[in-house]
């Protein structure tokens, strides 16, 4: 959802289910796992809504649909594609959205070459390197167009005069631009240009035709033959959602992991996403894409983040060789020249550092940002067992975690972590993680002996969150905080206590220290109060994500908003999408006006990022006039009187900003948003239907089969994903692909 919207979260809040005239749950099992939220689908139904159940199994979600649709497992992408090809070749889209909101009219490269192109690859693919370098996806500018281009709007004022010919928007080189893992969300900077368009939606490079060509042999027949969903059964669910959307009526999706665990994972929710987008339910009132989470918090754990490649608020961790200087990375993360909230990146960037490093953090030493460790390839959680078989990981720590049965392949999980030296495992039980080493499977087999393992295995009993204090981050990117019911038993203690009793303790121990490789840690803010029990104070700690004024007139203040950060060291903040949760010192996430005493948006019940918006992209549920499209669907839209939006919800759009307002060229970040760009965190300020940047593994979603399917793809020659990453191991078999 990120290359698509801009952001990487649930695009609306449960309660808005309720609002939605159609709703299409497919990769959940939402009555089930998710009963809380499911009351508003509930609800939704009640007052007229069809509700649609794609998945492989009969379960209490689709008992309780007006509709279940069986699936093959992994073939989503087919129906979705199908749907796009129905709406498409129907004339079904919202055209005055599509044209306005999304890239539909924008026009890519000459040399972009599709799958039908290609057999099932885009163009750039290194065959060697199983990796793509999306050059030849970028936007096409002034200096591209062909003799018969009626892309070129206005003639040559539609794009930067004296542009060389074939130059792209991105500016960047093909390496830098190829490896996802360099970047945050959404991939490298995409620089700020008057790119070609064409609003009539007919030349053959523009998207929308792209579009058009990509989908088209996504029909009925191939998702019978596919899906095994009848052609009667898609009938019904094309019928059912475009007809529930445009101007009068919403439909919104619903996936969880049944989505995000697959290889295509990412790509089902971009078509989705195309789906959305095209049908006008984005940034809408009954709308969007809501993406369910897991766990309670795994929202949360996505932001601060637990991904290897990315730092707090979907910062990009600098990579050797391509970031090696401070200028570097601010430059790859969010270049001047793009409009919208990312080129802000800096401030953001340099708020996170004076936040973990304090007043080490100074303009003459980049703000410590060679603290910061260079990423040297991928590691992820299966590149590290590889690595841990291989005798390159020492040790390893275990948080919520159990990659002996909960991760897949567990022989291999098992088998990594009898290589290591020490192992830290923290939870509430002794887990198999924990006691592999003993009473594996392995061991019963006589592969493992006890005796033979020197793993060193460190249990540390956790705190339930009943026992702390502390936020959840949840499926609505709302913060909840929850407060310490009673004290953990015997030893166990909360995360915040373990680490930062952790901290202080190597601290101590490297106090006279010094070598150069010890100051991150002893240089950085470690000194949080306690509270009357003797542990860290959790809402010092909300304070310090939140960010402050460390300078001025204010200093010490809490920053309201993130557009307060500031790039010269001046404010502090370990989040900046967090950033207004601790708004004038009061502490947001802990907001509880019951929902009888305010509207269905429920603003005073904890605190969403960002801003506390609840439903994004907001400003897309006006038309490009400020107008609401319809009565029925009114939610935020231009107050001429006031000169303000205002609505139902917080603006997220610049909240003076007038729809008819055109940046003069050239103009960067958020100022150079027009006042009809919704999507303001990307460059461009539309909607992706295609993504010049941020997809390893191309600008549009196609079906592969899975890596151990047993059928062919009956769509193209490439069987599976072409970049999909296998670790080719004789420790590590597949069964052979159909």
């Amino acid at each position: 959802m990120g290359s698509s919207f801009g952001r990487g979260g649930a695009t609306q809040y449960v309660q808005d289910l309720s609002n939605a005239d159609c709703i299409v749950i497919q990769g959940s099992n939402m009555a089930e796992c998710h009963p809380v939220a499911y009351q508003w689908v509930t609800e939704a139904r009640l007052k007229g809504a069809k509700v649609i159940h794609v998945d492989p199994r009969f379960t209490r979600t689709s008992a309780t649909s007006d509709k279940h649709i069986p699936i093959r497992a992994g073939s989503d992408v087919v129906l979705l594609g199908a749907l796009i090809n129905h709406i498409l070749s129907n004339e079904l889209y919202f055209k005055e959205y599509v044209v306005a909101y999304t890239n539909a009219a924008t026009l890519v490269s000459e040399e972009f070459q599709d799958t039908e192109d290609l057999d099932g690859l885009f163009s750039g693919y290194d065959d060697e390197k199983g990796s793509y370098a999306p050059d030849t996806w970028a936007y096409a500018t002034s200096g591209e167009e062909s003799d018969d281009s009626p892309g070129t709007i206005g003639g040559p004022a539609a794009g930067h005069e004296g542009g060389s010919a074939g130059s792209h928007e991105h500016g960047h080189s093909k390496s830098e631009r190829a490896a996802g893992d360099e970047h945050g969300s959404g991939g490298p900077a995409l620089e700020h240009a008057r790119v070609l368009r064409d609003e009539t939606l007919q030349d053959p490079r523009c998207v929308f035709q792209i579009l058009k060509k990509h989908y088209s042999r996504y029909t009925p027949e191939m998702v019978a033959d596919t899906c095994g969903v009848s052609v009667d059964d898609f009938a019904y669910l094309a019928k059912a959602v475009t007809e529930n959307s445009g101007r009068d009526r919403t439909t919104a999706f619903v996936y969880a992991v049944g989505w995000t665990q697959h290889t295509l994972g990412a790509q089902f929710i971009r078509t989705s996403a195309i789906v959305q987008l095209l049908l006008g339910n984005m940034g809408r009132p009954g709308g969007g894409i809501m993406a369910l989470r897991g766990h309670a918090s795994i929202q949360g754990s996505t932001d601060i983040p637990t991904l290897y490649n990315i730092l707090p608020g979907y910062l990009a961790m600098p990579v050797a060789g391509l970031h090696d200087t401070w200028h570097d990375y601010v430059n790859a993360i969010g270049s001047k020249q793009q409009k919208g909230f990312w080129a802000n990146a800096d401030t953001y960037a340099v708020s996170l550092l004076k936040a973990w490093w304090g007043k080490a953090a100074t303009a003459e030493n980049d703000w410590c940002f060679d603290y910061l460790p260079r990423l040297s390839g991928a590691h992820g959680t299966y590149q590290t067992t590889m690595a841990m078989l291989d005798d390159q990981v020492e040790g390893y720590f275990l948080l919520g975690q159990n990659p002996a049965v909960g991760s897949a392949h567990g022989r291999m999980q098992r088998l990594a972590m009898s290589h290591l030296k020490w192992l830290v495992v923290r939870d509430f039980a002794m887990i198999e993680s924990a006691t592999f080493w003993k009473d594996g499977p392995e061991i019963a087999t006589g592969e493992m002996r006890a005796e033979d393992i020197q793993t060193e295995v460190f249990f540390m009993p956790a705190a339930a969150h009943t026992e702390k204090s502390g936020s959840f981050t949840q499926t609505q990117r709302m913060l909840q905080w929850h407060h310490k019911a009673v004290a953990p038993p015997g030893d166990a203690q909360s995360e915040l206590e373990f680490f930062y009793e952790l901290g202080k303790r190597v601290r101590e121990i490297l106090a006279d220290s010094d070598d150069p490789r010890d100051r991150p840690l002893l240089d950085l803010t470690w000194d949080y109060p306690l509270d009357a029990d003797g542990e860290i104070d959790a809402e010092a700690v909300l304070a310090e994500v939140n960010g402050r004024h460390l300078t001025g007139d204010k200093a010490g203040q809490p920053l309201s908003s993130y557009t307060e950060m500031k790039a010269d060291g001046s404010t502090d903040g370990g989040c900046w999408i967090y950033t207004g949760v601790y708004a004038d010192g009061k502490n947001m996430a802990a907001n509880r006006r019951p929902g009888r005493e305010q509207d269905l948006t429920a603003l005073d019940w904890g605190w969403a990022w960002p801003a506390n918006r609840r439903i994004l992209y907001n400003r897309a549920s006006a038309d490009p006039e400020g107008n609401p499209w319809s009565e029925r669907k009114k939610y935020i839209w231009w107050d001429a009187g006031e000169k303000k939006w205002t609505g139902h919800d917080v603006p997220d759009f610049p909240p003076n900003k007038e729809p008819t307002f055109r940046a003069p060229e050239g103009t960067g970040g958020p100022e150079g948003l027009s006042g009809d760009d919704p999507f303001i965190m990307q460059a461009d300020g539309k909607g992706w239907l295609f993504t010049p940047k941020g997809m390893l593994d191309g600008p549009l979603p196609t079906h592969y089969e899975p890596q151990e399917s047993p059928v062919r793809n009956p769509l193209y020659h490439q069987q599976s994903n072409p970049a999909r990453r296998v670790f080719p191991r004789k420790d590590n078999l597949w069964s052979p692909s159909g």
